[in-house]
């Protein structure tokens, strides 16, 4: 199942997770890049991989954006796009959902800059647990 090795935000969003990572202090890139992942497919938003946008951003390494937990992310994935685990455009969803997410951070924090990461992280958490009641 290693179809990939490394997954490349767009140049735009290197700055967007840079900015965010110094602002919202939750952590490595990484840990935002994670959050901006799941962030995008909390929206229920199928994407296209035909809106793929460049690779000239942040790369982060397999290993390093998902841990051990690679497994899950990608089981994420293929429950949201019915895909089997070896489809081949798995890492362009990913890449998809990251850049994604990342520009939907950016806004959300633009809109609301009182609010600390820690606040958003545990509104969302509240959220979606208030939906599965």
């Amino acid at each position: 199942m290693n179809m990939f090795n490394s997954i490349k935000t767009s140049a735009n969003n290197k700055i967007i997770v840079t900015d965010l990572t110094r602002k919202l202090a939750l952590g490595p890139e990484n840990v935002i890049a994670r959050i901006a992942f799941a962030y995008s497919l909390s929206k229920n938003i199928k994407l296209s991989v035909s809106d793929l946008k460049d690779s000239k951003g942040k790369e982060y390494n397999k290993n390093v954006l998902f841990g051990q937990y690679l497994t899950y992310y990608i089981a994420l994935i293929c429950t949201h796009y019915n895909l089997y685990k070896t489809d081949k455009d798995i890492p362009k969803y990913i890449k998809l959902h990251i850049d994604h997410g990342l520009e939907l951070l950016d806004e959300e924090f633009r809109n609301n800059s009182n609010v600390t990461g820690f606040e958003f992280i545990v509104q969302k958490v509240e959220n979606g647990l208030q939906n599965l009641i």
